[in-house]
């Protein structure tokens, strides 16, 4: 018996942790691997309560592109300059730097803050779970300080 819950412990705790990655690559992989993407600024006109889009000036002077569009978080405000990288074949942007691929990992460090009860309480690893507690809280403060 005690198997079978230590097991089912470890499955949703994983179940979590991939569902978070998963989550996060999703924005994370245009900043990680940003060589031969357009770049360039957003100057941000106006937000809605999901994306923000503006003024694109880009990189590349050859670039036909001159709006864009980029998910909201809490540090884009109206006439902000960020620099971002485009999603291939869209018109939308991902903020680069610290800040953006800090922002982009937040789902993986909530992730973390999620599993590590489930890792300690149940898996009786508290050590491992005060480890995954504290990455997933410096993902979630560096995010914060960062944007």
């Amino acid at each position: 018996m005690t198997h079978v819950r230590n097991a089912a412990m470890a499955l949703v705790a994983l179940l979590l942790v991939v569902a978070g990655a998963w989550a996060s690559w999703n924005s994370a992989q245009h900043v990680l691997l940003a060589k031969g993407r357009e770049h360039g600024t957003l100057t941000v006109t106006g937000c809605t309560e999901e994306t923000c889009s503006g003024a694109f000036a880009p990189e590349d002077p050859s670039s036909t592109r001159r709006t864009l569009t980029i998910t909201r978080s809490v540090a884009a405000e109206k006439g902000e300059t960020i620099p971002v990288v485009v999603k291939p074949g869209t018109d939308e942007g991902v903020r680069t730097g610290w800040g953006g691929g800090l922002h982009a990992w937040l789902p993986l460090g909530g992730a973390f803050l999620l599993a590590a009860p489930l890792i300690g309480g149940g898996l009786r690893l508290p050590r491992t779970a005060w480890s995954l507690a504290g990455a997933g809280g410096a993902v979630l403060v560096a995010a914060f300080v960062a944007l």
